[in-house]
């Protein structure tokens, strides 16, 4: 199979081919390499993907033509996007890289005659409170949230209305290695490296989350794959079904470190969730999937990464 992962050189989607790589798929990528976070970060990435065989296209989905490199694709992967919850990023950046960008890819491997289109999208469409089936109605309370709901039914409304190939995960708050410097777990682990102060947004330390370890989400696109015909034409929610306090998680890395983390409380942060608490019912029923990786595991994997591949290495802002 010849997958197209977008996003290729980002967070999930490295690890996502390096995975698909190693199971002997034809994988190839997209991405444009923006400065939303560390270059550095992502052209490492690029490396080792490069250094399996997986070629990176540098394009920008807003605007280039899609449909010859998309052309031979049995599979699309849609990773990339507009990330985050920022009070910088205006509005029309998350609309331009999610729906737009969504839209054309679509249209493109429509085109290309694509057998199989993954959309990824998050848990952010449910809003404050992410802890619902499929079938609950979207209430997404950030610029983030709402996007990435209009991206979602654009691919499964295609299938609706002529049968596109198409379906749409929920990702669930994903950790793990080459995870984006912003992130929870990126900035605490560096900081109690570098014994620097830990900016925590308040009420943060009790909000609840369904982490959910970057290979298990891997496994989870690739059944996807695998059992396509349970999975077209459907939403799946992914994540862990067990949920842990934020500071609990950030417990489990100190005592991983061995060493506390110097916490500074920053105001609240608009639009965050309150509580992720994963509903997998749906794809463990359907797809045979299990999220499982503990979060003691995943995370002390992710310290190891960050002393192996990071520290020293890389330049990660």
């Amino acid at each position: 199979m010849r997958i197209l992962i977008t996003g290729a050189a980002g967070y999930i989607g490295s690890n996502l081919g390096l995975e698909a790589r190693s199971r002997g798929f034809d994988v190839s990528g997209i991405d444009v390499f923006t400065n939303y976070y560390s270059p550095e970060l992502k052209r490492a990435n690029e490396k080792r993907l490069l250094d399996t065989g997986i070629s990176i296209a540098n394009i920008d989905l807003a605007e280039a033509p899609l449909e010859d490199l998309l052309a031979g694709s049995d599979a699309v992967v849609h990773l990339a996007g507009q990330p985050g919850i920022s009070k910088t990023t205006p509005w029309i950046d998350y609309n331009r890289n999610n729906v737009v960008a969504t839209h054309r890819l679509i249209e493109a491997a429509r085109a290309a005659n694509v057998s199989k289109f993954i959309n990824i999208s998050s848990s952010s469409v449910y809003g404050i409170r992410a802890m619902d089936t499929e079938v609950s109605e979207p209430k997404p309370a950030s610029w983030y949230g709402e996007t990435k709901l209009a991206a979602e039914l654009e691919a499964i409304g295609a299938h609706r209305l002529s049968g596109f190939p198409s379906c749409s995960l929920r990702l669930f708050s994903v950790y793990g290695e080459r995870e984006r410097p912003e992130k929870l777990f990126p900035k605490l682990i560096r900081s109690i490296d570098q014994d620097r102060e830990f900016p925590l947004y308040e009420g943060s330390v009790d909000h609840q989350r369904s982490f959910t370890y970057v290979g298990d989400i891997c496994q989870a696109i690739l059944s996807a794959l695998d059992c396509w015909d349970q999975a077209v034409g459907e939403i799946f929610n992914v994540g862990s079904d067990r949920c842990f306090a934020t500071g609990e998680a950030i417990s489990l890395v100190e005592d991983i470190m061995g060493k506390k983390a110097r916490i500074k409380t920053i105001p609240a942060r608009p639009g965050d969730q309150k509580a992720t608490h994963a509903n997998v019912e749906k794809i463990r029923s359907r797809l045979e999937w299990e999220p499982k990786t503990s979060l003691r595991d995943g995370l002390r994997r992710m310290v190891n990464w960050y002393f192996a591949e990071v520290k020293g290495r890389i330049e990660w802002k």
